[in-house]
């Protein structure tokens, strides 16, 4: 349940005394422009404002927000004591609705299978608080929000930030509903890069913190991928600089984007499995995705079907299922996402290094107070497992309370929003030996 639940009545009149903006069926729960991102209106999704009146918000890098809001959402009560909140942060092209919220919010989350009563992240005994991050497009401040200096969306204005300015806007926004700590931060991807900074930024902050499929600091391959994206999406004569707002923007540019990283968070396995060399229409003739496996119908069609006799509309049309399943993949983040969102978050992702500002790596890491756990995914080809180990030796050098644990799993970097099973009970274990 989030604060309009009444039973949270003591926390909600404090966030709304601090300005929080209330429930409410008419007020739309996200200051974007029309970019061509369309947030689900959520009853549960709401707005919190930081910063005005007060100096801002100043980031990492130099720059400053004169105004910051927080969309969240939250699940569970509070406990009386306080003790048992839970930060989950999410990945690059995630938002708050970590999962649905019950009979007036069916929609399904992107973990789903982990939030929820009797689940991994039990709502029975946690409360759990996700946060769209600083620079997204679901209900936070961002590139396509209002600049309240200029009246017009900031654009490309908005200043560089930072995994650590990510971090730093989610403390002092449960500072201000007076969350004093965390029993832990929970994250994958972007999401695992923000618990990670949590853990040296405000080491007494929280009590734990899980990092999946994350690395300390951001290796060059991973930038790469990073760059390729941004070029696809500058390319686009639809970009106009970054100023496109109120029109759709750079869409080509941004699903050629989505494309390639959605081949990043795939593994060789997982395409085998999949989608193999099946054709476009042996796998999706029946209207089902190939990701749901194979049928006898399917079979019959990959095997009888003469595909490379089919006139096609171009020569470069789709002609295997995996073309097609990349480029729904792209026509789909188009329609929920900003552009310059995707530009500045990898940007930040690409700048995340967690001994930057301190003597060194292991100086920084040598700060964390919290009990770490560290879980890679055996296929993960964005972030490999090598990077997980590494990191938590390093951990382990600088005198860090680290255990690591690793997915098996066929399907790459997003076996972390697939395999809740494994991940749920290693989530579980961990979790229960905080008690």
């Amino acid at each position: 349940m989030s604060f309009c639940n009444p039973q949270d009545s003591q926390l909600s009149t404090r966030a709304q005394a601090l300005g929080e903006a209330p429930c409410s069926r008419e007020q739309p729960d996200c200051d974007q422009w029309g970019t061509g991102s369309s947030p689900v209106f959520s009853l549960y999704r709401r707005q919190f404002t930081l910063g005005e009146g007060k100096g801002g918000f100043a980031l990492e890098l130099g720059g400053r927000l004169p105004s910051l809001v927080i969309a969240y959402e939250s699940y569970g009560h509070l406990s009386p004591r306080g003790d048992n909140v839970i930060l989950i942060t999410h990945a690059l092209t995630g938002d708050s609705h970590v999962a649905s919220h019950g009979i007036e919010d069916r929609r399904p989350g992107w973990w789903e299978g982990m939030v929820g009563p009797g689940r991994p992240l039990d709502t029975d005994r946690y409360f759990l608080i996700c946060s769209n991050v600083l620079g997204g497009c679901q209900g936070t401040t961002g590139p396509g929000s209002l600049n309240p200096t200029t009246g017009a969306p900031y654009a490309t204005d908005f200043p560089i930030f930072t995994v650590r300015d990510m971090v730093r806007a989610q403390h002092r926004f449960l500072q201000a509903l007076g969350i004093r700590r965390l029993h832990s931060v929970i994250g994958g991807s972007l999401g695992g890069m923000q618990a990670l900074q949590w853990a040296v930024t405000f080491p007494g902050f929280s009590r734990s913190v899980i990092a999946i499929g994350t690395p300390g600091r951001t290796s060059p391959q991973s930038i790469a991928f990073n760059e390729v994206g941004r070029q696809a999406i500058m390319s686009d004569p639809e970009w106009e600089e970054g100023r496109y707002y109120p029109r759709p923007g750079p869409r080509t540019g941004l699903s050629i984007a989505r494309m390639l990283g959605m081949i990043t968070y795939q593994s060789q396995l997982a395409m085998e499995r999949k989608f193999g060399r099946r054709p476009v229409a042996a796998s999706y003739a029946l209207g089902k995705d190939p990701a749901q496996g194979n049928s006898p119908g399917k079979q019959a069609l990959q095997s009888s079907w003469p595909w490379h006799h089919r006139p096609l509309p171009t020569p470069f049309a789709p002609t295997f299922a995996v073309e097609s399943y990349l480029h729904r993949q792209g026509e789909k983040l188009v329609q929920r996402f900003d552009a310059n969102s995707y530009l500045y978050l990898t940007r930040a992702m690409d700048l995340f290094d967690l001994g930057r500002g301190y003597a060194g790596y292991r100086e920084a890491l040598a700060g964390i107070r919290a009990r770490s756990l560290v879980i890679g995914i055996d296929t993960d080809i964005l972030y490999p497992v090598r990077e997980q180990r590494e990191l938590v030796e390093a951990m382990q050098e600088a005198g860090v309370d680290v255990s690591y644990q690793e997915l098996v799993s066929p399907w790459g970097h997003d076996a972390f929003l697939i395999e809740f099973d494994q991940l749920g009970t290693i989530i579980r274990n961990f979790l229960s030996q905080l008690a």
